[in-house]
């Protein structure tokens, strides 16, 4: 179940309000003595973080469960989500303990979808957070998203952001959980805008970039399902990691744009669409994203499922 991007409603008492946590959205499948997490898209990312299976499955205690959450890796400076630290665990299918010490990770729960063979899809939010609160799962690397009733948006909104968190999720208390489906029963009301966006191609750099690319052309989905050009993003990289991810883009290699209807860049490189970056943004346009700025690669994102950004 996804989130619809919104303000906050007006209604006391019949919304909880969540923080927004800036990571990777994972499944969490325990069943026969062991727990697995998984992507949004499906994928295996058990290895990426085996301090988490670990503690879910000693947590789990042999019961059959299936949770939602987020993982995280906290900032060391302010305890906050740090996305660009995620990254560092994301890519890497066994972290050595170095790299776990270094960049520890944290799971944070919001829903309980099935307990003991039972499904509990159909039941109201609120019935669903008091039943995973009665799980007792909580523990080393594993916690429970707090959510609020009590309170109004504004606060949350100048709590969150004096805690460098990324905004506020509302959740309609009475709402089942909808597989699948970006529901108006859950909106996010993030402080920043970001997107998916489908790597389609790159401009080559100069200067200090040259021999690799300055820019990466951006695509996304149209309504009619057609890969359309949304602009291009030339900051956000180190060196280091400009060089690391033009290796990504010479093997991906094309010769022939992949939009429908290409857009006009004389000295492009094209490449298969199959990488997926995060992009933060200022505006979403007609014309394309006003600056944007590089946040990572989401391994946990299918192409198709990248659609073009709403404008205004």
């Amino acid at each position: 179940m996804l989130a619809t991007p919104g303000q906050p409603p007006d209604e006391p008492g019949r919304w909880a309000i969540e923080m927004k946590w800036d990571g990777v959205r994972a499944l969490a499948v325990c069943d026969g003595g062991a727990c697995r997490l998984y992507s949004r898209n499906s994928r295996d990312i058990s290895g990426s973080y085996p301090e988490l299976t670990t503690a879910l499955t000693k947590a789990a205690a042999g019961r059959t469960l299936l949770l939602d959450g987020e993982i995280t890796a906290p900032d060391p400076a302010t305890g906050a989500p740090s996305f660009a630290r995620l990254q560092r665990r994301m890519h890497v299918r066994q972290p050595t303990p170095t790299l776990r010490a270094q960049i520890p990770v944290e799971y944070f729960l919001f829903d309980v979808l099935e307990a003991d063979g039972a499904t509990l899809l159909g039941l109201p939010y609120r019935q669903r957070r008091e039943h995973l609160a009665g799980l007792g799962v909580e523990g080393p690397g594993i916690r429970l998203s707090p959510y609020w009733i009590d309170r109004d948006a504004d606060t949350l909104l100048t709590l969150a952001h004096e805690h460098h968190l990324e905004g506020i999720v509302s959740k309609l208390l009475t709402a089942p959980y909808r597989p699948g489906t970006r529901s108006p029963a859950w909106i996010k009301t993030p402080f920043r805008h970001t997107t998916e966006a489908v790597i389609a191609g790159w401009l080559p750099g100069n200067g200090r970039y040259t021999g690799t690319f300055g820019s990466l052309i951006l695509g996304a989905h149209d309504a009619a399902g057609h890969l359309v050009h949304i602009g291009n993003v030339g900051t956000g990289w180190t060196l280091p990691a400009r060089r690391a991810l033009q290796a990504d883009l010479d093997r991906l290699a094309r010769p022939d744009p992949p939009f429908d209807t290409p857009p006009t860049l004389p000295t492009a490189h094209w490449v298969a669409p199959t990488l997926v970056a995060d992009i933060e943004y200022r505006e979403a346009t007609p014309e394309g994203l006003r600056h944007p700025s590089w946040r990572g690669l989401r391994t946990d994102k299918s192409p198709r499922e990248v659609t073009v950004p709403e404008s205004g």
